[in-house]
Parts: C-alpha cells; sequence; structure tokens
C-alpha cells in the first residue's frame, strides 16, 4: 500500500475553537515512523470532554496547534517490522488517550502494566514525544502511534461503538475493576435532575438518585453505597455529600477532571467511616484489551450518536450544549 498520504485533520488554533471553531489542516511535526509504529487510515473518532478542556485550555496551556480526539478507530495501513499484538495492514484497530510510555525494565510503571502512570507517559494528542514531535489526534484522516498501544478491534463491536469505549469505557471500567465491582453488585446513577433517570435505568441501574430535587438526597440514601466512581468535571460538585452515601470502609474514585480545584471538604467526611479516596486515569494497555473482550462477549454497547466528520464543528458545538445521548463518534466518511 502506498504511503504518501497526508496526515491532516481539524486543528484548534486558539481557544475559540473550542467554540466549535476548528480549521482543516495539515498536521506540521508528525513522529517519524519507526519499526514499532502503526499508521491507522481513521474512520471513526469519539468525541470526549478532554477535546474541549484542551482545545479551550481549560487544563492549562495548549500549544496550538492542536487536533484532538483519542478515541480512534481505523484501517492499519503502514505497520513496522517489529510491531505487537500481531498486527498486519489491513486490521481494523483502535488507539485511545496514551501513545507512548517509556516501557523500560527499570520503570515501576511500565513493568507492572501500569503504563498509563508512567512519568514518561506521551497523550494521544497535543503532546511531545522525546524527539519533540508532536502527537495529534483523531479528528482526522490518518494517525501514527506506537504499536504498544494500538489495539486490534474485536469483529463483533462495530467501530462507532469501540472508539468511545477507548477512552471513555476504559476510564469507567478500569476503577470499576481495580475496586471489586462486578456481577452481583447494586448500581445507581447520580446526577443533578431527574432528566436522565429513564436512561439510567435503561442502561441497568438499579436505582437512581436525582440530588437537585431532594434537598434531603445525602441523608436518605446515607451509607448505602460501597463505592462511588465520579465522572463529575464541576469545581461545584457536592463533595461532602457524595462522602456521606459512603458505607463504613466505602471508596470514593474522582475520574473527572474540574479545571478548578476540587471542592472543599472535612477531613471526618473520611475519618469518622474509615472512607478512602482516590483517583484513576483512563487504563492501561491490558484494561483495554480486557475490557474490549468483555464488550465482545457480552454484546456490550454504548449510546451514541453519530456525525460526519466533516461535521465535527457542529458535533463540537452540540456537545457543549449536552446534546448527544451519551457520547459522539465522528464518522471519517471517505474511509468506509
Amino acid at each position: 500500500m502506498s504511503h504518501d498520504y497526508k496526515f491532516e485533520g481539524w486543528l484548534g488554533k486558539d481557544k475559540e475553537s473550542a467554540k466549535g471553531n476548528m480549521v482543516w489542516g495539515d498536521f506540521p511535526h508528525v513522529k517519524p515512523f519507526e519499526e514499532t509504529d502503526v499508521d491507522i487510515q481513521i474512520t471513526h473518532c469519539g468525541i470526549c470532554g478532554s477535546d474541549v478542556h484542551t482545545l479551550s485550555s481549560g487544563w492549562g496551556p495548549t500549544t496550538y496547534p492542536c487536533c484532538v480526539g483519542h478515541e480512534i478507530v481505523g484501517k492499519a495501513v503502514r505497520v513496522g517490522s517489529k510491531v505487537e499484538r500481531g498486527i498486519k495492514v489491513g486490521d481494523r484497530v483502535g488507539v485511545g488517550a496514551q501513545n507512548s510510555s517509556c516501557l523500560k525494565p527499570d520503570c515501576e510503571e511500565c513493568s507492572d502494566k501500569l503504563e498509563n502512570y508512567c512519568q514518561h507517559i506521551v497523550t494521544t494528542f497535543g503532546d511531545k514525544y522525546p524527539d519533540g514531535s508532536i502527537t495529534y489526534g483523531g479528528y482526522a484522516d490518518y494517525h501514527r502511534c506506537p504499536s504498544h498501544f494500538v489495539f486490534k478491534i474485536p469483529d463483533g463491536i462495530a467501530s462507532e461503538d469501540a472508539a468511545p469505549m477507548l477512552c471513555g469505557g476504559v476510564t469507567l471500567y478500569s476503577p470499576l475493576v481495580v475496586n471489586g465491582c462486578g456481577p452481583g453488585k447494586k448500581v445507581v446513577g447520580i446526577s443533578r435532575s431527574n432528566a436522565k433517570r429513564d436512561d439510567v435505568l435503561k442502561l441497568g441501574a438499579d436505582e437512581y438518585i436525582a440530588t437537585s430535587d431532594d434537598k434531603d438526597w445525602a441523608t436518605h440514601h446515607a451509607r448505602s453505597l460501597d463505592l462511588i466512581i465520579s465522572t463529575v468535571s464541576s469545581p461545584s460538585m457536592p463533595l461532602m455529600e457524595y462522602l456521606q452515601l459512603l458505607k463504613v470502609k466505602g471508596t470514593f474514585i474522582q475520574v473527572g477532571a474540574p479545571e478548578d480545584m476540587l471542592p472543599q471538604f472535612s477531613a471526618f467526611a473520611f475519618i469518622a467511616k474509615g472512607v478512602k479516596m482516590g483517583g484513576s486515569m483512563i487504563g492501561s494497555p491490558a484494561q483495554i484489551e480486557a475490557m474490549l473482550k468483555l464488550a465482545d462477549e457480552k454484546k456490550i454497547k454504548p449510546w451514541i450518536n453519530t456525525y460526519p466528520m466533516k461535521d465535527a464543528n457542529q458535533a463540537i458545538k452540540d456537545f457543549n450544549d449536552g446534546k448527544p445521548r451519551f457520547r459522539i463518534t465522528l464518522v471519517n466518511e471517505k474511509h468506509l
């Protein structure tokens, strides 16, 4: 297969791009191809909250131009001689929020299959490799990635469904598995209003708590949960009330990343019940593979809305307005 394709896509040039003002353009500093790399012709890419936080410089100054998108699915079109997982040209593959880590034998995290916590992590967009080349994400035609972070997509999972699993999916899967959630556990959905109640119950939750519709919700549901996975990205989240919901020896895991500080809370909120607080970031390669295997075997599907890649700006606007139920996948129709 010819390798004369161009690396180009939707670029954020400044903070205004987060409002749906990206422009299509070439990528100026693509990583040089190595024999451990895979080039992917992108067919699908999910939209993640991280994309907007980065386009807006909400988590800190973004180096523009930046192409976001780290839920990438497509076809392997160039494969180095030293790639992992037996990936071949023509395979349907995916990439999540990480492109690289040091993978050195003396790296404690990489040696323990916790590559997502490596001190030398290189994320899928808006980051730099050690040689200074830039990572560009999946709102694009092609993506280059070291094969350690490229995954075969099981035949039983549609590409538009696989895309949001590669960040959004594994970001939830990882802390659930690590903290002992599984069959036989009760699942409770928590949100501000009742707007999502029917959907959450249809997705399989046993119960739903609307925090704005019951001023005593924390009291009514006190000491009822073993584990809370918080996907909230608001600095005004009712953290003290969330902690009330935990049973003795319960666990609170934060995965949402507000642009400002977390709310203040009293030490007694966790001292008094022996509660543990922690965090979790994306998932390791091993966890991504395990998640895809589970989703394939159990026929798990996300609820998504699809938009053509050419309409990425409109998709970002609708994402900001809270319209998707519940993830958006961009479809690069020219590569289907």
